[in-house]
């Protein structure tokens, strides 16, 4: 397993593609700003 196999993160860095293994960092930082963003308070 390394950089020949597409579903380790080093083979999937070294063909350049994107999966499970390896997101895409746009959809995380999304979801990260989405998590500190104080919305509403619940329980009231």
């Amino acid at each position: 397993m390394g950089k020949g196999d597409i579903r380790t993160r080093r083979g999937k860095i070294r063909r350049g593609t994107y999966g499970k293994t390896r997101p895409k960092k746009k959809n995380l930082k999304k979801a990260a700003e989405a998590a500190a963003k104080p919305g509403k308070v619940e329980g009231q």
